[in-house]
């Protein structure tokens, strides 16, 4: 391999620091030699090393730039060679830290340090049945919320008798431990949290008899929920810092109120509309009439009593399945202004039991309209779908 430290790499003379980086990481996986086959793979990985050694550090390549020999004594193995010769057993001698390889192929890896007590806590969330009425007109309700609250004896410190967390002597409050592994490439180094300290750096000698050392405990309490005209099943009021206290009596978190509209016994819910339906005699049906209905609002004991019932006009004729639209009677829109409609189907109810008088009624009223005897067309022969619009039609 070339010893034109940008040739080893592959990069430009006058690249970035990041590119040079990159092309490192990209190298060093290509020619390391527990990835690559090749028979001088420990000898290309060293040279790569070798070159992003120089090539990073901005002293080391200003000499290399300018001629001279940023090693101070040349490669491989020679005083000032940095990396030294690979030993019998295939590693490399003067103790080479496998560390610097994973830092400089992956970034450098800072140590996480001890983590504090006190954490947000978790959002909450709970759910909330309304009535019809309730989701359609707004209503304040009293909600029970059951989450963690602060300690009220330590007030969030986890410490009895107003102590103090003191320093881990395990981790020394560094809060994790280094473990040191020999490779044949040197010294490889893994940290974890301490198992004394739970990675805190910190411990408790005497927690608090309330909380454990939690710093936090559950309790009940009550919060009044306004809930706004208009509401649907699934809707969700969001109320800030009202969920779960966080350990160490850390901010609470969100809680989040879901709502679920209960069915009413006569009117349901088509979006901003409300649909009910109205069964109305056969004679009814015929000669027309008018019907109280009650609306939505009677469900409310605040309600003006002329907004608790609406009149319906039915038209003579009225056939079963007719809708009568009410403007302005159903839902108030939650984002917007106005309401929907209060839609009204009528189904016609034929008379099931009869006595003699009102049997001989209906049928001297059928003889005189011709409908004694049922009359149905029935078609003869194959006819096609445009023959049977033209015979509709009288065409």
């Amino acid at each position: 391999m070339s010893s034109d430290y940008y040739e080893i790499l592959g990069v430009e003379r006058d690249a970035s620091a990041e590119q040079i980086k990159k092309a490192y990481r990209r190298m060093a996986m290509k020619v390391h030699p527990d990835v690559a086959t090749e028979p001088d793979a420990a000898e290309k990985f060293k040279q790569v090393q070798e070159a992003y050694e120089v090539l990073s550090d901005p002293q080391k390549k200003s000499i290399y730039d300018r001629g001279g020999d940023p090693m101070g004594g040349g490669f491989g193995g020679m005083p000032g060679g940095g990396f030294g010769g690979f030993g019998q057993a295939g590693g490399f001698a003067g103790g080479f830290d496998f560390t610097n390889l994973v830092d400089a192929m992956f970034g450098q890896q800072a140590s996480r340090g001890p983590r504090s007590r006190v954490r947000r806590g978790q959002d909450a969330l709970v759910r909330q049945a309304l009535t019809l009425s309730e989701a359609a007109f707004g209503v304040t309700k009293p909600l029970n919320v059951d989450t963690a609250v602060v300690c009220p004896r330590c007030e969030g410190s986890g410490c009895a008798d107003e102590q103090e967390p003191v320093t881990c002597t395990t981790c020394s409050g560094n809060g994790e431990i280094t473990q040191i592994q020999r490779s044949f490439l040197g010294d490889i180094r893994t940290s974890q949290p301490c198992p004394a300290c739970r990675g805190y750096g910190t411990v408790i000698p005497h927690p608090c008899g309330e909380c454990s050392g939690e710093g936090r405990v559950r309790s009940q309490r009550t919060l009044n929920v306004k809930i706004p005209a208009g509401v649907s099943t699934g809707n969700r009021i969001h109320l800030e810092s009202q969920g779960e206290v966080g350990p160490g009596g850390g901010p609470a978190g969100d809680l989040y109120v879901e709502l679920v509209v209960q069915p009413h016994e006569v009117f349901t819910r088509d979006g901003d509309n409300l649909e009910m339906v109205l069964r109305i005699p056969m004679t009814a049906a015929a000669l027309g009439t008018s019907f109280e209905v009650a609306t939505l609002e009677a469900d409310r004991e605040d309600t003006d009593e002329a907004e608790r019932s609406i009149t319906v006009e039915v038209p003579a004729g009225t056939q079963s399945g007719t809708r009568i639209a009410v403007p302005n009677r159903g839902i108030p829109r939650l984002r917007g202004s106005g309401r929907g409609e209060l839609g009204i189907t009528l189904v016609v109810q034929t008379p099931t039991k009869l006595d003699s008088h009102q049997k001989d009624l209906m049928r001297q009223l059928a003889e005189a309209r011709g409908e004694t005897q049922p009359s149905a067309q029935v078609h003869k022969g194959k006819q096609g779908v445009f023959d049977r619009l033209k015979e509709a039609f009288g065409a």
